[in-house]
């Protein structure tokens, strides 16, 4: 199958090569096998500073019930190069506030996104051992809507290549020319 193949399933999931899986009209899976130990790829989903090479920093309390305030810099992932018009809402700095709902070190991290509502989305970050690799599985559940989902699909999965290529060791990709490109094909993948 091609990187741009789409497998569909009876429910109406997609999948390919890296792409996040839509297991029901308000969540997304995606999986990356990530180079280990455990404690390493835990390290970079919650330490501030390790986090903010890939995604975003910012204090995280990793008790239920602890505060999550996400300072995402995206431009500072974009190795100087210009902000596309599409993206500038997300230039600059822009913080995510949510609440910690589970934490088992070094296997689940689970924290409600943008809110503290009732209302708001959880994300969900899983790791399993997997020989020298690390299995990271991240959901993201109680999307409202398609557009939520969309907003959020084409970030995770560039989030998650910059991940990927910090924890090989190989350079950091710019973000944005990442986010463009999937943004585009997640609104072809995700049904409408």
């Amino acid at each position: 199958m091609n990187q741009h193949a789409t497998a569909q399933t009876s429910a109406g999931a997609f999948a390919a090569d890296g792409y996040g899986t839509r297991l029901s009209p308000d969540t997304l899976r995606f999986e990356r096998l990530l180079p280990g130990p455990v404690e390493r790829v835990w390290a970079y989903l919650t330490e501030p500073e390790k986090r903010r090479r890939w995604m975003a920093d910012g204090p995280m309390e990793l008790t239920p019930g602890g505060q999550v305030d996400l300072v995402f810099r995206n431009g500072e992932l974009n190795g100087g190069q210009p902000t596309p018009e599409r993206f500038a809402k997300y230039d600059g700095e822009h913080h995510n506030q949510g609440i910690v709902l589970a934490c088992e070190p070094n296997r689940l991290l689970r924290f409600s996104w943008d809110g503290c509502s009732a209302g708001a989305s959880e994300v969900t970050f899983e790791l399993a051992p997997r020989g020298e690799k690390v299995l990271l599985t991240v959901t993201h559940q109680r999307l409202a809507s398609r557009d939520a989902m969309l907003s959020v699909a084409g970030g995770w999965h560039a989030h998650l290549a910059l991940l990927a290529s910090v924890l090989e060791g190989h350079e950091r990709p710019a973000i944005w020319p990442l986010m463009s490109r999937y943004a585009d094909e997640y609104e072809a993948r995700i049904p409408k």
